[in-house]
C-alpha cells in the first residue's frame, strides 16, 4: 500500500508556488498518493494564467537580494516588482521549472488536485478560471483523505 502525503496550499505567492509542486511531484516520484488541498491565496496556483504572480521582499527578511535593502525601503512601489524579476531570472539561469512545468508534472505523475469549493465561491472565481484536471471540493472532501495521510503538510 502506497504512502500518502496530504498537504494544504494556502499562499499564492512565486515564492511559495514552488514548494507545494515541488513535494507533491518529488513525492509522487517515490511512489506516495499525493493530494494538494488548494485554498483562499493558494487557490491561485490552479488558474490558467499564473504568469502575475509576484514575490514580496516585504517581510521577509530571508529574502537573498543583492544588496541589503533595510525594511522601510522594501515599501517603496515597484521593489515587489524588482523582487519578483530577479527572482524569475535566477530560477530561469539556476535551471528551476516554471510553476507551470511543476503543475503539469504533478497533473502528469497523478498527483490530485482540489479547490477548495468555498474559497471558489468566496472569491468569485469560475470553473473555467481553472487548469484541467483538478476537482473542486470542501474540507471534508480533502479530510477524505488527509485523514489517512502518513505525511500532512500546512504550505
Amino acid at each position: 500500500m502506497a504512502k500518502k502525503l496530504a498537504i494544504i496550499a494556502s499562499k499564492g505567492t512565486l515564492d511559495w508556488a514552488y514548494p507545494p509542486f515541488i513535494l507533491a511531484s518529488t513525492a509522487a516520484a517515490l511512489g506516495y498518493e499525493v493530494t494538494i488541498f488548494f485554498t483562499f491565496y493558494g487557490l491561485v496556483l490552479l488558474k490558467k494564467d499564473v504568469s502575475g504572480l509576484k514575490i514580496s521582499p516585504l517581510g521577509n527578511p530571508a529574502m537573498p537580494m543583492p544588496l541589503p535593502i533595510p525594511s522601510l525601503v522594501q515599501v517603496l512601489p515597484g521593489l515587489e516588482s524588482a523582487a519578483t524579476l530577479m527572482m524569475k531570472h535566477k530560477f530561469k539561469t539556476k535551471g528551476v521549472a516554471s510553476i507551470e512545468e511543476l503543475r503539469g508534472l504533478c497533473l502528469e505523475a497523478g498527483v490530485k488536485m482540489i479547490a477548495c469549493q468555498m474559497t471558489v465561491d468566496l472569491f468569485g472565481f469560475k470553473p473555467e478560471d481553472f487548469i484541467d484536471g483538478i476537482e473542486s471540493g470542501g474540507a471534508a472532501t480533502f479530510f477524505e483523505f488527509a485523514g489517512e495521510a502518513d505525511v500532512s503538510l500546512f504550505i
